[in-house]
């Protein structure tokens, strides 16, 4: 009789559904437009019916990984209710379901929310108590946008460090965005430093890169 271990070694990784690989695709999309500094072309191509059909992939993807028959029914219940939400853009019921869910299902709902009804309570809550780091950032970067002049430069820096890394999607955003803020509060050397970083950096999304050229 084979033992637990041999038997372990024959179970191979299972693989991915096409509704994961979709879902990953999706995701990997929306941050690439989102760090290209195309907010607004982000909120009108997944608004409403494909931020419904992404979310129900997304859901029932987890249901079917997941293989306990409740656990599935719940995550279809919260499908069903994020599409209700959306078809009658109740952001109240959208951030109801924020509080109920967890992981990026949580933090998808709120800022739909947010979208829906510029609650900047809701994009902060996002911003300091999300689930997930992108979401996390990205609603930050949104808080900046509304209350950026309220800063001070350190205190943005601060507020946007953790998007220091190129690891992050949102670090060029980050970097221009800072830059911005040291020339409208007098320290040029401090923006110039960062412009030149970013017009030297062939990975520089060309959106940010011209405008780092026209502030230089």
């Amino acid at each position: 009789m084979a033992t637990m271990l041999e038997r372990n070694k024959k179970v191979k990784a299972p693989q991915k559904t096409r509704a994961e690989h979709m879902q990953d695709a999706l995701y990997r999309e929306v941050w690439e437009d989102v760090n290209n500094e195309k907010t607004m072309q982000f909120i009108k191509k997944y608004s409403k019916h494909i931020m419904i059909a992404a979310f129900v992939i997304m859901i029932i993807a987890t249901g079917i990984q997941i293989g306990v028959r409740t656990h599935r029914a719940n995550k279809i219940a919260t499908a069903t209710a994020y599409e209700v939400a959306i078809e009658n853009a109740d952001a109240n019921a959208l951030a109801a379901l924020s509080d109920n869910a967890s992981g990026a299902t949580a933090d998808l709902a709120l800022f739909q929310a947010y979208l829906l009804d510029n609650d900047v309570n809701k994009l902060e809550k996002l911003a300091n108590d999300g689930n997930t780091p992108d979401f996390r950032d990205l609603a930050r970067l949104h808080v900046v946008g509304i209350r950026g002049d309220e800063m001070s430069a350190d205190e943005m820096k601060k507020y946007l460090s953790g998007m220091d890394s190129k690891s992050s999607p949102f670090y060029y955003t980050a970097r221009i965005t800072l830059a911005q803020k040291y020339l409208t509060s007098g320290d040029t050397a401090a923006a110039n430093k960062i412009l030149d970083d970013l017009i030297a950096d062939k990975n520089t999304p060309s959106t940010i890169a011209a405008t780092a050229a026209s502030l230089r």
